[in-house]
């Protein structure tokens, strides 16, 4: 399953967000083994070097770990995972906020309709 990929961003980085997304739901669980790189290469339609480079930088970041002969594996750290939470939100967040400041809303008027959005998702 080849994906589409953003032009304003790495796609290394773009497929480390996708794990880390994962990692998040706990689709991929501390301790779990990511697929090789070769795996990995195929089902997201990149050359092997490409996701050499995304562990590469998730181990710098210390969300993965390598080991040697065995592969690449989630770290067993939950505040790995609570971190990463926290940094999805504030991304997501950021980005909601700016594109309402942008159209214009105040940030009552942001909280208000998020308020009524939320609401409305109760009820379904």
């Amino acid at each position: 399953m080849a994906r589409d990929f953003e032009t304003s961003k790495p796609i290394y980085l773009q497929i480390a967000d996708f794990i880390f997304q994962q990692i998040i739901r706990e689709e991929l669980k501390p301790g779990e083994k990511l697929p090789s790189v070769r795996e990995m290469a195929v089902e997201m339609g990149v050359n092997p070097n490409t996701i050499q480079r995304t562990y590469s930088e998730m181990e710098r970041m210390g969300v993965v770990e390598t080991r040697r002969g065995q592969g690449t594996f989630v770290v067993e750290n939950s505040e790995i995972v609570t971190e990463l939470k926290h940094t999805f939100q504030q991304e997501v967040i950021s980005s909601f906020v700016n594109k309402m400041r942008d159209l214009g809303f105040s940030n009552e008027e942001m909280v208000a309709s998020l308020k009524i959005f939320l609401k409305r998702g109760e009820d379904k």
